[in-house]
């Protein structure tokens, strides 16, 4: 099955912008990977916390859709909170 997710570019970075947009019920991101530079993005929380529970969300691509550019990448790793469901934080490699 294959996932698209709606995300826009992070300017702002460190921890106090990143609280900003989690208590904004956005998720910071970062996608990297070899030979290409990393990209510090941002999505809405509802758009992964369904999706996320299915196992191929983690061992397929998903396709992220930034600026109208459609980047292939996969799940390397994810926090979740410590005790609410939701998502903290993920990392995404290029595909």
């Amino acid at each position: 099955m294959s996932y698209t997710i709606a995300a826009e570019i992070r300017t702002e970075i460190g921890k106090g912008s990143s609280r900003r947009l989690r208590h904004a019920n956005k998720v910071p991101a970062v996608i990297y990977g070899a030979g290409k530079e990393s990209i510090s993005i941002k999505f809405n929380q509802k758009d992964i916390i369904n999706i996320q529970e299915n196992k191929d969300f983690f061992t397929g691509e998903l396709t992220i859709a930034i600026d109208g550019k459609e980047i292939k990448v996969r799940v390397q790793a994810m926090q979740r909170h410590a005790f609410k469901a939701l998502i903290e934080h993920v990392d995404f490699t290029f595909a």
